[in-house]
């Protein structure tokens, strides 16, 4: 039987990890900061990864596969990326019984792996661009671990670039931020910001690194994507170089992007309610669950061959029918309502008589609506439609509506105190300001949004203009 959750105004942190197990999307490992995903968790990365990687190949990127260990001496050539990565790092220094001549780094990102490979595949302009994805896993050795959102292993894509010019890397960089702002607004249903990263928050050794920014229920972001523009730090460092058609030496410019298993937790804190998880139909890994409705034996055959009808009728949709017979229909609505199923279905022995059913939708609390058997084709198309539209605009109004723009550094430092939400302000970087707002609210810069581009009178440098900024609490 399953637990009741806890509330999401009681303790929203509690109510995620309630809602992760018992949904079943992830278990506890018993590695410290390590998860088991389970079937149904991993059903929704499957649908993720599907639909990004046929977006990814549209673009011309191919797949390829890169060790999981990378020599020590990779990790240190990049200066800048190994002092980020640092405190992270997994290292192994025994293997086959001996110490190994040279540790080995389990890898926390490839890019150092990836550029060895590209030092040798690149000699010419005319092997340029160079697009590569990976599916893979990471380690990070994290000290504060939560499900699907910060854990030591994960799971992820990492995309990796090479361009003749700093325009084109930026322009490659760019587009795949949109593709990642298209799943996240189109397929999760999930409003974002788009922007870029101030330089304390930027990766390690980007020149410039782009992020889409979510709003989850509780008015804290998450960052749901990244594009890192590379400049030629590690081209540099890896020592790449192709001749350009005046025959001259250069270095190639670069990009890598990135999402992970982090989205699945975006999708449960931007969606649920005290009854679980709702789940966008474009993702869900089951949209429509039938539930039969037999309330003695002899009805079952009755029931059972509409049944099978139905489930043929709407077999181009992801459906499922819950015919278990040891539990009641109450307990599979729970049930199905804890998973996120967009609509379910119930049909029983009065329904068929009058040629109808019952559908219940779990973006809208307690909507139920009669459906005729013949129209119930094109109602179902209908519905995962509305589901997923309204499913956005909620996420969307919810993003707007904790907003909150300032004209004051004194007054960005009281909101960020006393309000939970995104905080806009016209800001001039800064590195000392940065810090202290943190230090005083726990907040950061989450991004300079891409879509704004006028700047006014900064709040916190005298006479200096400053650029459209979005400030928040964060996970």
């Amino acid at each position: 039987m399953m637990k009741n959750l806890t509330p999401m105004t009681e303790d929203f942190n509690q109510w995620y990890t309630d809602v992760i197990q018992e949904a079943e999307l992830a278990d506890y490992s018993p590695v410290k900061g390590s998860m088991v995903i389970r079937p149904y968790g991993y059903a929704i990365w499957e649908n993720i990864q599907k639909y990004l990687d046929n977006r990814f190949k549209e673009t011309g990127h191919k797949n390829a596969y890169f060790p999981l260990l990378i020599p020590k001496s990779f990790i240190q050539k990049e200066a800048e990326h190994v002092e980020g990565f640092s405190p992270e790092l997994a290292t192994v220094t025994h293997a086959g019984g001996k110490e190994l001549e040279e540790p080995l780094i389990v890898r926390p990102t490839s890019e150092t792996i990836i550029n060895y490979m590209f030092s040798k595949w690149i000699s010419s302009h005319r092997d340029l661009p160079l697009l590569i994805n990976q599916w893979a896993n990471v380690v990070r050795w994290e000290m504060r671990t939560r499900l699907f959102l910060r854990t030591s292993e994960f799971l992820w894509q990492e995309g990796h670039t090479a361009h003749e010019t700093s325009e084109e890397a930026n322009e490659e960089a760019l587009k795949m931020l949109d593709i990642y702002e298209e799943f996240v607004q189109d397929i999760a249903a999930v409003a974002v910001r788009k922007g870029v990263k101030s330089e304390i928050e930027k990766f390690a050794g980007a020149t410039k690194t782009y992020s889409i920014e979510a709003m989850m229920l509780d008015k804290k972001a998450l960052q749901a994507g990244t594009s890192h523009e590379l400049g030629q730090n590690f081209s540099k460092a890896f020592e790449i170089q192709f001749s350009d058609k005046n025959n001259k030496l250069q270095h190639p410019y670069q990009t890598s992007w990135g999402v992970s298993t982090r989205l699945i937790g975006m999708i449960i804190m931007a969606h649920g309610d005290d009854k679980g998880l709702k789940l966008p139909p474009n993702l869900a890994p089951i949209q429509i669950v039938v539930v039969p409705i037999i309330p003695n034996q002899d009805d079952s055959g009755l029931v059972m061959n509409k049944v099978e009808e139905i489930d043929k009728l709407l077999s181009k949709h992801r459906i499922e029918v819950d015919d278990r017979e040891e539990v009641t229909p109450g307990f599979k609505f729970n049930e199905w309502e804890l998973k996120g199923v967009p609509i379910r279905i119930e049909i029983g022995p009065r329904d068929i008589e009058n040629n109808k059913v019952i559908i219940s939708r779990r973006d809208v609390d307690g909507s139920k609506i009669e459906v005729s058997i013949e129209n119930l084709s094109q109602k179902v198309d209908e519905l995962l439609y509305e589901i997923q539209n309204n499913m956005f605009l909620k996420s969307k109004k919810h993003m707007d509506e904790n907003t909150f723009h300032v004209d004051s550094k004194k007054e960005l430092i009281k909101t960020l105190n006393n309000k939970e939400g995104f905080v806009t302000c016209y800001w001039h970087e800064n590195e000392k300001d940065e810090i202290e707002i943190k230090e005083l609210t726990s907040a950061t810069i989450r991004c300079y949004p891409i879509d704004v581009n006028d700047t006014k009178k900064s709040i916190n440098q005298k006479n200096k203009d400053g650029c459209y900024t979005i400030f928040s609490k964060a996970y």
